[in-house]
């Protein structure tokens, strides 16, 4: 009778422990759950000399590294980008339209490009992108790959 109750009781101390240490790993998990939510919601810091953008690309036939699949004139282009940016000025999301309309690979991102500085793009969208401030919308710009409408984020 006394092994019996030993071993009860000895069951019952290892049930403690186990439920105890189940409760603390899945405190620890929340945690990390919670921290990594908080710092996908931060914006990244930005390095002097740089600046954080977003862009939406409108490519048309012919233009530089544009795909076989789009078929597009140029003229259409323009037309589809002027479009695009009265959407944005009259309250559409950037970030939805740049996953709707763009044809950059960062659409994906929502034409999030990350930071970047000086000498990284092509000239005219370098000097429009530097030139916003942040929150600003760009106009149409023009370069060799399409016309960009760009986000200083």
């Amino acid at each position: 009778m006394k092994i019996k109750m030993l071993f009860a009781f000895i069951t019952l101390i290892s049930l403690s422990f186990f439920f105890a240490s189940c409760s603390k790993k899945k405190e620890e998990t929340t945690t990390v759950k919670t921290k990594t939510q908080s710092q996908v919601l931060q914006a990244p810091e930005v390095p002097a000399g740089q600046i954080h953008a977003a862009h939406i690309l409108i490519m048309y036939k012919g233009s530089m590294r544009a795909p076989a699949s789009v078929t597009r004139s140029k003229e259409e282009a323009h037309k589809l980008a002027k479009d695009v940016l009265k959407k944005i000025k009259d309250g559409a999301d950037f970030a939805e339209m740049a996953r709707l309309y763009s044809d950059g690979p960062s659409k994906v991102r929502g034409g999030d490009l990350r930071t970047f500085g000086r000498g990284a793009m092509v000239k005219p969208f370098e000097d429009a992108a530097f030139s916003l401030k942040k929150g600003e919308v760009s106009g149409i710009v023009e370069t060799k790959f399409g016309f960009h409408i760009i986000k200083r984020l």
